[in-house]
């Protein structure tokens, strides 16, 4: 890549002082492509049907799709070879036939878009090539969950939970969920870096072990590497501090250590509120969380090749195998990755469960979101400097390494990205054209690679992620992770390692001008020159039959700038709406969860239904009429019939519907830490209660994507309405 970026601006350096030499090289390498071999040629008796190929191709990989709705090994073999092939005919194509090196200005436009492209190919082709050895070990779980429940196998468990400034009503439902494990020979033990007296006395009110330091060396990984030489359980557990694991992750996770050649099992990630992305433009129902493809998709490719990625939280390690590695990684910000690197390094295998044994609090703005995007790609890209570098650290195979490549890779393709957002405006304001095809090229080369790369995406990530939603998160965040990625390539250890900001609440809508300035900067020109394209195409004469052929390549290149500035501007406008942070005034996220209810104000009861409920408070929509409005403000006891709980709550809204059977709001009042745990439980640690959500179809994203763009939230944002009869049903 520096070689690439080098020999581009070397070339530049040459046009600006008006090196006829360096023309003259571009001409020759022009007439060598001039003359492509037979098969790069658009068959001449294709005719009218050029776009039967890849209506047939397309056709073949859906039908198989459709018989296997979920990647087997069979259906994984066939699209995934269908792709590489297309890959390889386009790659080869793009090379040889569509550079434009007319000149120096167009040859560096069309070189630069060509090495851009190339980098998202590489990482899809290694990919591809993993695919094939994609696991699921939910059977192996079935099958250790016994050894566990029948006794056989209970080796001690430390549970650690690192904790750096998060609010205390954050740790304290953490601290109740790791308690709640249902598992005999564990011990939890709360690791406090900033030594604060109110902590100290929550895992004393909580009963839970209270460990601190006298420095913060190493951030989280020396937290960690601490608290083991005062612990000493057999198994180590790490939760982050806004993570709550539901009552069976021990016993899912721990018979995996029966095999002494496991060194550490990451569990699937989930969160338990919506990702500011989907938040912000009003899609949190509908959109799973950004991580969701890394659990669904990525972890099962790595895991494959037994070289799984540490997320720092919700894993279970061996503490010999941990020592003998040296502990936790330190020295970079991604001590969970490469602490994995280093046991696989030594032999170690360090598999995947894919399976939500755990919730998270996700970023709860754009700007945490970013920020914590940030230090995952300057903590990843530190290892082309540190000595557990997965690319030639000694012990791992190389096809693991390949697997971490693919990792590394990923987090230049935001460079990538801004190249393609930045590219269209070199055909509007410098008239470069950096790409060359004619209609019949487009229809033989491209569509088959474009429209089975587009059809295929969300099946092969397990419904996770759709192609076109892919890219909202790419483009939203795509200018800061690239000038990281660039930073961090020049000075790697420059910013330490910063918490993402967790538990707040916010009023009001509130705009991140600081990111958002490049992208409506960007905004503005796309849009100037999506008409000034259009106008370009008109004068000259696109829709005559009679122009000269470089007018007609100029045409061409118009034509294609026109439709991609169009795509563009779109996708940069929901990238601008997804900036706009909603307003979230509740700390507490709020569950759709059935819970039947019983209300008691004096000597009235009545009976209803949760439609919602959190730490703090409920909906309950009643069942029976009688409950004036004149009750506003008073105290009620509400007893959730299923878990046996009993709170004190203060009516804060009564609605009545038209059926007179009128929805209530509580606020939970004077909770107990015995009621807490009860409530908890229930809200955070039952088995099972994680289910992964399916990503919407590329046409349904394209519906939502265009919606999202006339209609912002900001606009037309509604209150929640309730269907009586729904909740009746329910």
């Amino acid at each position: 890549m520096v070689g690439i970026f080098l020999a581009t601006g070397l070339g530049v350096g040459l046009w600006f002082i008006r090196e006829d030499r360096v023309t003259a090289i571009f001409k020759q390498v022009e007439l060598l492509f001039a003359n492509p071999p037979l098969w790069l040629a658009v068959p001449v008796a294709a005719g009218n049907y050029l776009a039967v190929p890849s209506v047939l191709l397309l056709v073949a990989v859906l039908i198989v799709m459709q018989v296997s709705s979920s990647p087997r090994p069979w259906s994984r073999l066939i699209v995934g070879t269908s792709l590489l092939l297309l890959i390889v005919q386009y790659v080869v194509w793009r090379l040889f036939w569509t550079l434009n090196l007319s000149d120096t200005f167009n040859s560096i436009f069309s070189i630069g878009l060509l090495t851009l492209e190339i980098i998202t190919i590489v990482t899809n082709v290694i990919q591809l090539i993993l695919v094939s050895r994609s696991t699921n070990r939910l059977g192996e779980a079935d099958i250790n969950e016994m050894a566990v429940l029948d006794g056989d196998y209970l080796p001690t468990v430390d549970v650690m939970i690192p904790t750096y400034d998060e609010p205390s009503f954050i740790l304290k439902r953490t601290i109740i969920g790791c308690q709640a494990m249902d598992y005999p020979r564990k011990t939890v033990y709360l690791l406090d870096d900033t030594r604060r007296p109110e902590i100290k006395a929550l895992a004393t009110e909580l009963g839970c072990e209270y460990i601190i330091r006298p420095d913060n060396l190493h951030a989280k990984a020396g937290n960690l590497n601490h608290a083991l030489n005062f612990t000493s359980g057999e198994l180590l557990t790490v939760f982050d501090a806004d993570f709550v694991p539901t009552k069976n992750f021990l016993r899912r996770t721990v018979g995996f250590f029966q095999n002494d050649s496991i060194a550490l099992l990451q569990t699937h990630q989930s969160f338990f509120n919506p990702d500011p992305v989907a938040r912000n433009i009003g899609l949190e129902n509908i959109l799973p969380q950004e991580v969701e493809i890394f659990s669904r998709y990525y972890q099962p490719l790595r895991d494959g090749v037994e070289t799984a990625l540490c997320y720092g939280s919700s894993f279970v390690a061996r503490r010999s195998a941990l020592a003998e590695a040296g502990g936790f990684a330190t020295g970079t910000l991604s001590e969970d990755y490469f602490t994995g690197v280093r046991l696989s390094a030594k032999g170690k295998r360090v598999i995947f469960l894919g399976e939500s044994l755990s919730a998270g609090l996700s970023a709860e703005n754009m700007s945490a979101h970013i920020t914590q995007r940030l230090r995952w790609a300057r903590g990843t890209l530190q290892a082309f400097f540190i000595e557990a570098n997965p690319l030639r650290i000694r012990g791992l195979k190389l096809i693991q390494r390949l697997a971490h490549l693919d990792g590394l890779l990923q987090w230049f393709t935001s460079v990538s990205r801004v190249g393609f957002l930045l590219m269209p405006l070199a055909y509007a304001f410098f008239g470069v054209i950096p790409w060359r095809a004619t209609t019949q090229e487009m229809l033989y080369f491209f569509m088959p690679y474009y429209l089975v790369q587009l059809f295929t995406f969300s099946w092969l990530n397990q419904r996770s992620r759709s192609a076109l939603i892919s890219d909202i998160y790419a483009v939203s965040q795509c200018f800061p992770v690239a000038l990281t990625v660039l930073q961090t390539l020049f000075n790697p250890f420059s910013k330490g390692f910063k918490v993402t900001p967790k538990g707040v609440s916010s009023d009001r809508y509130t705009f991140n001008w600081k990111l958002a300035s490049p992208l409506v900067v960007l905004f503005i020109f796309t849009a100037v020159s999506l008409w000034r394209n259009l106008g370009m195409c008109m004068v000259k004469g696109a829709w005559s039959t009679t122009v000269e052929p470089e007018v007609a390549l100029q045409i061409k290149g118009i034509e294609l700038g026109w439709l991609w500035s169009s795509y563009n501007l779109i996708v940069l406008g929901v990238a601008l709406l997804i900036l706009l942070d909603a307003p979230k005034p509740d700390l507490y996220e709020w569950f759709d969860l059935r819970r039947t209810v019983r209300l008691t104000l004096g000597n009235l009861k009545l009976w209803g239904i949760t439609t919602m409920i959190s730490e703090g408070g409920a909906e309950i929509a009643l069942t029976q009429a009688g409950l004036p409005r004149h009750y506003f403000g008073e105290s009620v006891q509400v007893e959730i019939q299923e878990e046996n709980l009993c709170l004190q709550a203060v009516i804060t809204q009564i609605q009545q519907r038209e059926d007179d059977y009128p929805i209530v709001q509580l606020k939970f009042a004077e909770v107990t830490t015995p009621q807490y745990r009860r409530l908890v439980e229930m809200l955070f640690c039952r088995p099972g209660q994680w289910k992964s959500p399916q990503a919407p179809g590329e046409l349904q994203s394209l519906y939502l994507l265009v919606k999202s763009f006339f209609t912002p939230r900001i606009l037309f944002d509604r209150q929640r309405k309730i269907n009586p009869v729904e909740v009746a049903k329910t």
